[in-house]
């Protein structure tokens, strides 16, 4: 089933002084990704934490690498395992890209309990799933491939289509009730939003079926009668990328890249889209240039109409839960190297951003995907935050080579710089 809808009417945005953002700093970054054929064309993207729910320091994250397959690491972000993106399990499969990854926790896998890395695979137009060990980082392969062969396409009707690559992009776990687990996938150079119901099968493997797609604006009105369509080169749409599942609201939040921050409600078409916040230069009519590649404004001068918040494109997604409902939203400014956080409340009022400076490690820069978690996490006593960086620069890295690698941060200083309330309490976490 598809469902579209518009945006219904123009909210002037006013691009006003933006504040300095708050500092935060890391001194643990993962080992350098390398997106050349020496470092196996590994380009990161996006993390997942993993909580083990017993023995905190045993958690682990969980990295994709694009063409690179995946990386876990532990919590000194240490590599503990490297998978790479090999063919998807179908007949006219090919070598996989994994772009974005989630957690979906408690399925019943193989006569078993068990928790299921979610991965996107954009060269396949389908779901990848990897059983997690129970013993998280003491394990001596942490992932395991589960996926059930044949499984359909997210959005292509076959693989013709599947190959000019507008397909499965971000994605993200949506757990309803203790029966249903779901996944919620972006697509590539489009507007378009899927979910899927997640099946483990009798065999010990996972599939997804009831696939349905949603809709969002490619156009949006101005004020003064006008439209606005977003500058992207030919054929392509202002696409979607980061999504995050707030699991106690059943609200989906999408950052659209070249437009702004959504709330959506789940499942898909009960309710309206929302537009919480837009980018700085939402409304700023641009050309694109064929030499070049590139947009370029019509009117240099042309104010934006967005907000302070966001620079594009607005990327990575995630949801910190506190008491009650309350909690934030953290995005990732691309466009400008900072990070901006929102309340889950009300109308998702913007609390604050914050830039990742570097203690010993280089600083945090053209952040893609990122994930947070509420909980105790070894020495992270008030949360974790993942991001990644791009480039990844210092004295080890070669400047000749395209490379990334992701930090992590101590939820605590963010709390600390934003004035923002720390809950580390398992039942704050609706997932566990």
């Amino acid at each position: 089933m598809r469902r579209t809808f518009a945006l219904a009417a123009a909210v002037p945005f006013v691009l006003a002084f933006v504040p300095q953002p708050d500092i935060v700093t890391t001194g643990n970054e993962t080992p350098v990704l390398y997106d050349d054929d020496e470092g196996g064309n590994a380009s990161g993207d996006d993390p997942a934490i993993w909580v083990h729910p017993e023995r905190s320091g045993r958690s682990i994250v969980i990295v994709t690498a694009k063409e690179g397959g995946l990386r876990v690491y532990d919590l000194d972000s240490r590599e503990l395992q490297s998978l790479p993106a090999t063919p998807a399990p179908r007949a006219d499969g090919v070598d996989g890209r994994y772009n974005n990854v989630d957690i979906a926790y408690g399925l019943r896998v193989g006569g078993r309990t068990t928790d299921v890395a979610v991965v996107s695979d954009r060269y396949n137009d389908q779901l990848r799933f990897f059983t997690i060990d129970p013993a998280g980082s003491r394990a001596a392969t942490p992932l395991r491939e589960v996926t059930a062969p044949e499984q359909e396409f997210l959005f292509s009707p076959d693989r013709e289509t599947v190959d000019e690559e507008q397909t499965a992009y971000g994605v993200a776990v949506w757990q309803p009730n203790s029966r249903d687990t779901y996944a919620v996938v972006t697509r590539e150079g489009a507007t378009t939003i899927a979910t899927a119901r997640i099946t483990p099968k009798s065999d010990g493997t996972v599939a997804y079926t009831d696939v349905e797609h949603l809709e969002l604006p490619g156009s949006f009105p101005l004020p003064g009668g006008r439209t606005w369509v977003p500058c992207e080169e030919p054929g392509v749409g202002p696409q979607l990328e980061g999504v995050a599942v707030d699991q106690r609201s059943d609200v989906l939040y999408a950052t659209q890249e070249d437009v702004g921050l959504w709330r959506i409600p789940l499942p898909l078409g009960t309710g309206e889209p929302r537009l919480i916040d837009k980018v700085a230069d939402f409304g700023v009519h641009d050309v694109y240039d064929e030499e070049t590649e590139e947009c370029v404004p019509v009117d240099p001068d042309q104010p934006g109409l967005g907000g302070p918040n966001l620079v594009a494109d607005a990327e990575g997604v995630d949801v910190y839960y506190g008491r009650g409902r309350t909690g934030y939203v953290i995005v990732s400014s691309q466009g400008d190297d900072r990070f901006a956080v929102y309340s889950t409340m009300g109308h998702n009022r913007a609390l604050g951003t914050f830039r990742v400076e570097g203690d010993g490690v280089d600083d945090v820069n053209g952040s893609d995907g990122l994930a947070v978690t509420n909980r105790v996490v070894g020495d992270y006593r008030e949360g974790l935050l993942v991001t990644h960086d791009e480039p990844e620069t210092g004295p080890d890295v070669d400047p000749e080579r395209d490379a990334t690698n992701f930090s992590y941060v101590d939820w605590g200083q963010v709390a600390d710089a934003l004035g923002l309330k720390i809950s580390t309490h398992p039942d704050n976490d609706p997932r566990f």
